[in-house]
């Protein structure tokens, strides 16, 4: 099995979890990329998925793109340690956080990404960032009263803790991080940051970032 893999990808990321918390040995094809975004692209991800981005897994004659068909199949092929609910309302939840987080939360994230991350030094729309800022916050007092009487978001561990959990850490690396009124997330945040799968990642995300070139400056 192989994953091609960015490594600062977020949805890539998802899988790479999923990956060390089933067990799953995987060889991880790191794909080019810096400041400047994915470049060049892998000539494998080009050939297998049409938005040639990551992730993409090729299992034998397999090949998958998309990181919610990834964990889904994956979950298929290797059902223990689960990481979706049994009961069928649950797991529609479960499917439905996950969905908020890729959709609904990622977006502003993907905001600052731009505005901040990939801006010259000195760049970036303050009005788009601020906006930005405030959306995620919102959705973090949208999630602090989802948040149930479980230790994660459906009861036990799930995908839908991994996708929240990667779009929080990103939105806290740009000064948007949980604030005292959410006391289930940063409990949550607390248990979360424990499991082993879960820190390597943080810890290897983070080291990467740290690892790039600073920024250019802004064009005069």
């Amino acid at each position: 099995m192989q994953l091609y893999s960015g490594p600062l990808s977020l949805f890539t990321a998802k899988v790479r979890i999923a990956l060390r918390e089933k067990g799953i040995a995987a060889e991880i094809v790191e794909v080019p990329f810096g400041r400047q975004g994915y470049e060049p692209k892998h000539p494998e991800v080009v050939r297998s998925n049409p938005k040639a981005q990551v992730p993409v897994l090729v299992d034998g004659d397999v090949t998958l793109t998309d990181s919610t068909v990834i964990l889904e199949y994956l979950e298929d092929r290797h059902p223990e340690p689960a990481l979706y609910p049994k009961d069928p309302a649950d797991r529609a939840r479960c499917r439905q956080l996950e969905m908020f987080a890729d959709e609904v939360l990622f977006p502003p994230i993907l905001t600052l990404i731009r505005e901040v991350f990939y801006a010259p030094e000195g760049g970036g729309d303050a009005e788009l960032i601020a906006a930005a800022h405030e959306a995620i916050a919102a959705f973090h007092d949208d999630l602090e009263a989802r948040f149930g009487d479980g230790p994660y978001f459906c009861g036990e561990f799930s995908v839908a803790d991994i996708g929240i959990y990667l779009d929080c850490m990103f939105a806290a690396s740009f000064g948007v991080a949980f604030a005292e009124r959410h006391p289930r997330l940063r409990a949550w945040q607390e248990r979360m940051n424990a499991r082993p799968a879960i820190a390597q990642e943080a810890r290897e995300m983070l080291a990467f970032q740290a690892s790039l070139p600073p920024k250019q400056g802004a064009a005069a």
